[in-house]
């Protein structure tokens, strides 16, 4: 938890972006997970810490934007829950720890927002993702489940992505603690390495470290031999020479800010040069990204320019033809890289996306998505001081794409359909690391510090 002056000011700073209505702003609940008092292990909402800071299940916060009243709905533990829980904080302390004085029973905010309602007040709330939360914005605003899509708020939408989007200091300082983490789960990964090994040792291992450090995984491990599969959670393969191994991980720190890197090296401890080629021309991409992004420009620029290193890469060694430009315009290089080249990072990985454009169509909205320019509509992201994003390129072989475009006579031309025929069995490498962007250029979280990520680093660790 941040100080209690720090969540004060977000919603102040929420209130007056929304300037009148009712604000919702749900906790998560316990969800079950194979019988009601065996739950899975406990993640609150992530825009309900950046704004309450309370790690508690089953609270609600709500912030008056009309008269500035912030009030806490919770019950408090009853002596039944204390015999399995132990003690635990009222929800009045919960509530004046985070700078909250107004703290009501549960029960009690039905009849709040009904009121609202009544009085043909505008109630707020941003698309939920968890059924728990469904239901009960449902029972609160008497509405159908298949309803909640309208009524969402686009201004809170917004707002709240413009907030959380650009990061304090106090942010940045636990993003930094959350790396140290990714850094000892990776580098465990890189001295496990060896044939033999099953992925799911590694997998079980470093998610061992996040768990033993912070919260746990900021996300399911992918750890595979299969890297062109781009997000591969079986974990069952038997490690081989000659083959690649994928690590995507990161952890989360115990203020749930997260960390996010991927890694991908030789089983052997020594890359062929065909897997040296590639990953030389990935790192290439990686490195540029590292060098241009600066403040204001536009996501999708830093994009295209990380496509154009790529195509670079592969029309030296012959895998497709004509220019750089040429392989980026005609959408060639979504067959080799068919994912944007980086996402938000925050209180979650992909931050902000719970109601960002992969939650629905942002299409009707692109014009206000371009003048507010956060990571929730990556077409139109402009990066600011304070924006930290992933850097990921990759290349992929994936056989069934590779054949649906040949099929389809796609990419006439530029494609070498016949010299792709030799890296079917390839898989795949991606190297990603987090980059905050500041008022002058931008640096990788980590600062000097860095997980190991050239051939000669790499061959060196793995090789041992």
């Amino acid at each position: 938890m941040f100080s209690e002056k720090i969540y004060s000011q977000r919603r102040q700073t929420l209130r007056t972006k929304i300037g009148k209505g009712l604000i919702l702003i749900p906790g998560n609940m316990l969800s079950p997970n194979n019988y009601p008092s065996n739950a899975y292990y406990f993640r609150q909402d992530s825009t309900f810490l950046y704004y309450f800071g309370l790690n508690t299940p089953a609270l609600f916060g709500v912030i008056d934007a009309d008269s500035g009243e912030v009030a806490l709905y919770g019950d408090d533990f009853t002596v039944e829950d204390i015999i399995w829980t132990g003690p635990q904080p009222s929800l009045k302390e919960l509530g004046a720890s985070v700078g909250v004085s107004q703290t009501f029973p549960m029960s009690a905010l039905k009849g709040r927002v009904t009121k609202a309602i009544s009085q043909g007040r505008r109630i707020h709330y941003l698309p939920p993702y968890r059924g728990e939360t469904k239901l009960q914005l449902v029972d609160l605003l008497s509405i159908k489940p298949t309803a909640l899509h309208d009524y969402k708020s686009i201004d809170l939408i917004f707002a709240v992505a413009e907030m959380r989007e650009r990061k304090g200091p106090e942010e940045i300082e636990e993003l930094e603690r959350s790396f140290h983490i990714g850094y000892a789960m990776h580098t465990l990964a890189m001295k496990m390495c060896r044939a033999g090994i099953i992925e799911r040792e590694i997998a079980g291992a470093i998610e061992g470290i996040a768990k033993s450090n912070g919260r746990g995984v900021s996300f399911p491990s992918i750890v595979s031999q299969h890297g062109e599969t781009l997000h591969n959670l079986h974990s069952d393969g038997v490690l081989e020479n000659g083959r690649l191994l994928l690590c995507d991980a990161g952890g989360e720190g115990l203020s749930y800010y997260c960390s996010d890197h991927t890694r991908t090296y030789p089983v052997s401890g020594k890359f062929t040069q065909k897997q040296k080629d590639i990953y030389n021309i990935v790192l290439a991409a990686h490195d540029h990204v590292a060098r241009i992004i600066a403040p204001h420009m536009m996501y999708m620029d830093v994009h295209l320019a990380s496509y154009r290193v790529l195509a670079e890469g592969l029309i030296s060694l012959g895998l497709i033809s004509g220019t750089a430009d040429d392989a980026v315009a005609s959408g060639a290089m979504t067959l080799f890289m068919p994912h944007g080249l980086g996402h938000g990072m925050g209180l979650d990985v992909h931050d902000c996306e719970a109601f960002g454009e992969r939650s629905f169509d942002f299409s009707e909205l692109a014009e206000r998505a371009a003048q507010s320019g956060t990571c929730i509509h990556r077409t139109t992201w402009r990066l600011e001081p304070g924006t930290v994003m992933s850097d990921e390129p990759g290349i992929y072989f994936i056989p069934a794409l590779i054949d649906k475009c040949k099929a389809e006579g796609l990419y006439k031309g530029i494609v070498n359909y016949d010299a792709l025929d030799a890296y079917r069995d390839f898989g795949g490498i991606r190297i990603e690391d987090d980059i905050i962007v500041t008022e002058t250029g931008n640096r990788m979280i980590g600062g000097d510090k860095h997980i190991p990520i050239t051939v000669d680093e790499l061959e060196t660790v793995i090789g041992r």
